[in-house]
């Protein structure tokens, strides 16, 4: 046998030894999950409402609380009109990709997502921009926990 079947067949006993190793399953009892908050709202609590423009629809999740700044806000909202009606900014905020940032041809501006948390009110979420970072700032999702269990970095 040369060499280059003897590379040939040690590449392919390689490849078949790879594919027969199995990887622990994440329900394994070594991995726990985290509860859930007490105060988390439950996804029965969720439901969809239209931008003031028509547009798109977005996402609340639970029910705002009696005199909550959370309870003016409004599905297209820009982020301007946000923070006025909170009376401040956000205490934290993160930017990540959305899944439509992989779609070939796609100039939406919600390529990327803003999550912004106010302490003692809850969650919002934010277009981001389109995939060169302009655009955005539309609210497209307001999530009502008061403990801050709907902030995920």
């Amino acid at each position: 046998m040369n060499t280059l079947n003897k590379f040939a067949s040690l590449c392919a006993v390689t490849l078949l030894a790879a594919c027969g190793t199995s990887l622990p399953s994440p329900t394994s009892s070594t991995a726990s999950a985290p509860a859930p908050a007490a105060s988390a709202p439950a996804a029965s609590e969720k439901q969809t409402a239209k931008s003031r423009d028509g547009t798109y629809q977005g996402e609340i999740i639970g029910k705002a609380r009696p005199g909550s700044k959370f309870a003016a806000l409004k599905i297209g909202m820009d982020m301007q009109e946000v923070q006025t009606s909170m009376g401040r900014t956000p205490d934290r905020f993160h930017t990540y990709e959305s899944g439509k940032r992989w779609i070939p041809f796609y100039f939406g501006n919600d390529a990327r997502r803003m999550q912004a948390l106010y302490k003692g009110e809850g969650c919002l979420i934010f277009t981001g921009g389109n995939v060169w970072g302009s655009a955005g700032g539309d609210l497209i999702g307001i999530q009502h926990d008061a403990s801050g269990a709907c902030y995920q970095p």
